[in-house]
């Protein structure tokens, strides 16, 4: 089955205690009540970039332009207990965008300290590959997840295209 083409925008800032990273409290669909990524879904005819833009306007508010973004590799995530869940994401960062981050029927914004990321809050896989995104690298990881489509069963990190 072929995977559903997503994509993640995490927006960062400078603050008084270091770099900061724009996530977000899920409302509805699919991973309510953790904290996610800005993003989702590529529509038919998008590219990525066009994607990730639309998404984190409509999900925080914020306007973010493609030439801004900055590619973090990619991220598969393979469910075998549902494989219509089954995810390529495309990674971006950006420090340039318009506005301020707002509250949507889908996303509750909030400003984290890329040092201490909730990731207690977030998909278990989170802790395998955020932080390495969120320092720079440029990924190319693929994540198993167990029958609970929970925990993970295994990640593998291979070396990303630059």
């Amino acid at each position: 089955m072929a995977s559903t083409p997503v994509t993640l925008c995490f927006m960062l800032r400078e603050a008084g205690s270091g770099t900061e990273v724009l996530l977000g409290l899920k409302r509805t669909g699919f991973g309510t009540g953790k904290i996610v990524g800005i993003g989702g879904h590529v529509e038919p005819g998008e590219s990525d970039a066009e994607a990730v833009v639309r998404e984190v306007w409509e999900e925080a508010g914020v306007v973010v332009c493609q030439e801004d973004l900055a590619h973090a590799g990619v991220v598969e995530f393979i469910f075998p207990g549902r494989p219509e869940w089954n995810m390529y994401c495309r990674l971006f960062t950006t420090r340039r965008w318009e506005g301020e981050p707002a509250e949507s029927p889908e996303i509750t914004p909030e400003w984290f300290d890329v040092g201490a990321l909730p990731l207690q809050l977030m998909w278990q896989d989170a802790e395998h590959w955020l932080p390495p995104a969120l320092a720079g690298e440029v990924l190319d990881v693929v994540v198993v997840l167990n029958e609970d489509n929970e925990t993970v069963a295994s990640v593998r990190h291979t070396s990303a295209p630059g």
